[in-house]
């Protein structure tokens, strides 16, 4: 019975060292957005004088009001940021799944060699592509325009690398021919069965490409002049160029309202990765 009950406490001991431990670290990760809340709320001499503000000060609207009080809105630029983020989102997640899928369900030729040309594009840092394409967007008339900063995300070759390893781990290629045998059309197929198979990953990648997009600032920066077309990173860039003086307060209330958004969009999509994950976990 000791025994027992030396096993029992070894055991609520462990537990509670783990719970204690991810309780600190997610006290440690959510500590800047926390202090950039309250730095929202406070003046610039308050946040260059003082030490770390844990509560909100009353500063809030007079912060508020230099933010609006600029040459640009910052309601445009989260509309603007918004239309672009969901548009790179959603082309990225379906056509880099359909890409996968036809990767893995079909059996043709060069799909090897497809393969081995998408890892290599992978290699290739965005930067150095940079140049020739604000050449070729400007050299056909596309600048101010949100249309060549949505539609390039149809490619993207990590998001189509890390859909194929997760449809080899949880697609059964006979439920694929099940649904062809009963007569399913190929995107029938794909959009009905093979996608919800998907949602896990879905999630995840969703997380992903709407963040990256969301936080993009270098290519809307060159493609982008035009102050009605401008998204909130490059609007919350622009707080720090004041010639004069800097507003700090200002400058963390654009950005805490650029990260809001990425809040609701990981707890919204959140419980997909935890589902994939327990099925994961569970599966033989």
């Amino acid at each position: 019975m000791s025994t027992h009950g030396s096993i029992r406490s070894k055991r609520m001991l462990y537990k509670t060292i783990v719970y204690l431990v991810c309780t600190f670290l997610a006290i440690l990760s959510i500590f800047p957005f926390w202090i950039m809340f309250m730095n929202a709320t406070r003046s610039t001499y308050e946040i260059q004088q003082s030490s770390i503000g844990l509560v909100p000060s009353k500063y809030f609207m007079s912060n508020w009001k230099i933010l609006t009080g600029k040459a640009f809105s910052p309601m445009t630029g989260f509309i603007n940021s918004m239309t672009v983020s969901v548009g790179v989102t959603v082309l990225a997640v379906y056509f880099s799944s359909l890409t996968a899928y036809a990767l893995m369900a079909y059996s043709w030729k060069l799909r090897q060699a497809f393969f081995s040309f998408i890892m290599a594009i992978m290699m290739i840092p965005a930067q150095l592509s940079s140049i020739g394409f604000y050449q070729f967007i400007y050299r056909i008339g596309m600048t101010n325009k949100f249309t060549p900063l949505i539609v390039p995300a149809i490619a993207s070759p990590a998001m189509v690398f890390f859909m194929r390893q997760y449809l080899m781990a949880a697609l059964p290629l006979e439920i694929v021919d099940s649904a062809r045998i009963d007569g399913s059309r190929e995107f029938a197929t794909f959009n009905r069965i093979i996608l919800p198979i998907m949602k896990p990953a879905l999630a995840t990648q969703a997380i992903f490409s709407f963040v990256g997009s969301w936080n993009n600032l270098f290519i809307p920066l060159i493609l982008l002049t035009n102050k009605k077309k401008y998204t909130m990173p490059i609007m919350v860039s622009l707080l720090r160029g004041d010639i004069y003086k800097t507003e700090y307060g200002s400058v963390y209330l654009g950005l805490s309202l650029t990260v809001l958004p990425l809040f609701v969009i990981y707890f919204m999509l959140a419980k997909y990765i935890i589902a994939g994950v327990a099925l994961g976990a569970l599966k033989e």
